[in-house]
């Protein structure tokens, strides 16, 4: 055991503020074959770069994806997080939802840290052996509990966008 005490630090994620990201944690260079399979049949119009930092090996940060500036942002977030067997996936003309159970059900994902469109933050331990996500920040904190009205708010945007009938 080691008397080590990481730093962390947040790091924030960089991207359009309309553009919905998943971050997770994978385990094999299967990955980014596995996940393009996954995210290309999930939605027939969905758009998306995903970007997985190698751990060992070459070390790598591995890239695919149907569109070359969405690549380029899941490859910059996950040079920028760094720490090793992170995917960072960047979605645009589909949603989270749509793809999530897809993304979690590839072999090699062990985790998801989030899958947002907020302003997000990626909280990275770092010792003298490399990086780890430690959790992120997703968004801003609540500032009061939702009404009657919120709730029938809430209700009605889920059925006008077809989530719920």
């Amino acid at each position: 055991m080691t008397d080590i005490i990481p730093s962390i630090t947040a790091v924030p994620f960089e991207k359009p503020d309309e553009l919905n990201v998943i971050i997770g944690q994978s385990h094999f260079i299967k990955t980014v074959e596995d996940l393009y399979e996954a995210l290309a049949g999930s939605s027939p119009g969905l758009r998306f770069g995903l970007a997985f930092n190698e751990a060992s090996g070459k070390r790598l940060v591995r890239r695919a994806g149907n569109d070359k500036d969405l690549v380029a942002v899941a490859v910059h977030n996950a040079t920028a997080i760094g720490a090793g067997h992170v995917f960072v996936i960047a979605l645009a003309d589909g949603f989270p939802v749509n793809v999530l159970n897809a993304v979690k059900s590839v072999p090699e994902v062990c985790r998801v840290y989030c899958a947002t469109a907020n302003p997000l933050q990626v909280l990275v331990a770092e010792s003298p052996q490399g990086r780890g996500v430690v959790g992120v920040i997703d968004g801003e904190p609540p500032v009061a509990e939702e009404t009657e009205q919120d709730v029938a708010e809430r209700q009605r945007l889920l059925r006008d966008i077809g989530y719920k009938s």
